[in-house]
């Protein structure tokens, strides 16, 4: 078959590498002027580094399988993401574990941090929104010190305006244990992660600054089939509403110091500092040879027509909108396969993206 891939991010490079190693002729296009999508790095020699361009990217896993398979195309560094949280004056251990609550509350043992969160929490069966359900779990202190301010930056709204399940998957431990992930694999590729999606490519025909939608009549009707990884709402033309995204906006800067922040991620969780992070690219890398280092701060801002969507927004009304162009998307899936974060209007983590692809090369083409 003649398969023509819209983007080559971790989805369509996934695709197009498995599907011409299945003998089919792929070709990829990409609207952006570089390949690999949001996952893009660069080496910046003057730092001894890879940036992560669109933000922090940590490679981890629980399936053996997906470790294997991203081990094809790159050795991986032991970093692990252990975050730190400034506000105000402090500096706290993230996610919340027994030294946080050490340093907020005094406390040494798991008997005694549990007996502590058991006197700060407001119990709640049924909690009705984000900051009720962080009162009913952390209680009102950590929630003020960790949450409240973030998630106003992050998303644009207060915690009370967010549902619940919003702020589920985030981690508190009453061990010292300050990985934030529990993932059983965790790394960094070493060469940065455009050299993964190189690989990925190779043999494949890629062609960049292309917006398929200029011409997409065209580039359907060329084709046998097409795997589509941009926003799905783009791809018929907004027609029942635009679906909501959260965007990022970057400050990039190269400093003159050894060490900036002595961390990868730093949080900065109070509503008056403007950033959600500030990344220090090295410690990805995990070389500190370097006079100089490369950081960048993070701001969240409301999505535009025209900025790059990183964050799906999801509430009951854009889930109502996504459900109106899957029923489109499934009148025509025996030509063209809506994947990927943008494509299928979730929030995927890189595993997931790397899984989500490789099921559906196995169940379409295999």
């Amino acid at each position: 078959m003649r398969v023509l891939i819209v983007g080559s991010g971790l989805y369509g490079a996934v695709c197009a590498h498995e599907l011409r190693r299945a003998g089919h002729d792929c070709h990829v296009i990409e609207k952006r002027n570089h390949i690999g999508g949001n996952v893009f790095t660069r080496h910046v020699p003057e730092a001894g580094c890879h940036e992560h361009v669109y933000g922090a990217h940590i490679f981890h896993t629980n399936s053996k399988r997906i470790w294997d398979y991203m081990g094809q195309f790159a050795e991986f560094n032991h970093y692990v993401n252990r975050v730190k949280v400034a506000h105000e004056d402090s500096i706290y251990s993230f996610p919340i574990n027994l030294f946080t609550l050490y340093q907020v509350f005094g406390v040494r043992t798991p008997d005694e941090a549990k007996a502590c969160l058991a006197k700060d929490i407001i119990a709640n069966d049924n909690p009705g929104n984000m900051e009720e359900y962080c009162h009913s779990v952390i209680g009102p202190t950590l929630y003020k010190l960790f949450i409240e301010g973030y998630t106003q930056k992050q998303w644009g709204k207060h915690p009370r305006e967010l549902p619940a399940d919003a702020v589920k998957r985030l981690p508190v431990r009453l061990t010292f244990d300050d990985n934030y992930f529990n993932d059983r694999y965790q790394g960094i590729p070493v060469g940065g992660y455009t050299a993964i999606i190189e690989k990925m490519l190779e043999g494949v025909r890629v062609e960049t600054g292309i917006d398929f939608h200029l011409n997409r009549e065209m580039w359907i009707r060329e084709y046998d089939y097409v795997i589509y990884t941009g926003p799905i709402d783009a791809f018929f033309d907004y027609r029942h509403g635009v679906l909501e995204y959260r965007s990022l906006r970057f400050e990039r800067l190269l400093i003159d110091s050894h060490d900036f922040q002595g961390n990868a991620v730093v949080n900065y969780t109070e509503a008056s500092v403007p950033w959600t992070r500030i990344l220090e690219h090295k410690h990805f890398d995990m070389n500190q040879k370097e006079p100089m280092t490369l950081v960048t701060r993070e701001y969240p801002q409301a999505w535009v027509k025209g900025d790059i969507e990183y964050y799906p927004e999801r509430n009951a009304q854009s889930e109502a909108l996504f459900e109106q162009y899957r029923e489109e998307a499934d009148k025509i899936s025996a030509k063209i396969h809506f994947g990927g974060r943008l494509g299928e209007y979730r929030y995927y983590d890189m595993h997931q993206v790397v899984a989500s692809a490789l099921a559906f090369c196995e169940k379409q083409f295999v």
